[in-house]
């Protein structure tokens, strides 16, 4: 017989709970996805994502990159250009992204994803 008790809810796994923290704020797991391929700077970054908004994107990256997963790189140009990469604990994330797509291509259907975001 399951336990169904408060103990039960008790041992929700830390890790996973900082995972989707981060993870399941919008936009954060399609951010990391874009930067996966390569750096990329900010405009393009934008563009690869459609319908995030600038201050969204910036919001994002910063807290990304509190979390040691993106760094910000400024090219001083002319001209001024801001490029980000993934750390290298950032790009440690690519397995488990790619296992949790293979997953939504299995169980999910595209009308679950509506609203994703990545326009893909």
């Amino acid at each position: 017989m399951a336990d169904h008790g408060e103990q039960a809810c008790r041992r929700v796994d830390g890790g996973i709970s900082r995972v989707f923290a981060l993870f399941g704020k919008r936009w954060t797991g399609q951010i990391v996805s874009v930067l996966l391929q390569r750096p990329v700077h900010f405009a393009e970054l934008r563009r690869a994502i459609p319908g995030i908004s600038e201050r969204m994107l910036s919001d994002r990256l910063t807290e990304l990159g509190a979390a040691g997963l993106v760094i910000r790189e400024v090219d001083e140009g002319p001209p001024l250009r801001v490029a980000y990469r993934l750390t290298e604990a950032g790009g440690a994330m690519e397995p488990a992204l790619k296992e949790l797509g293979r997953w939504a291509d299995t169980y999910l259907t595209r009308d679950d994803a509506a609203g994703s975001g990545t326009g893909c």
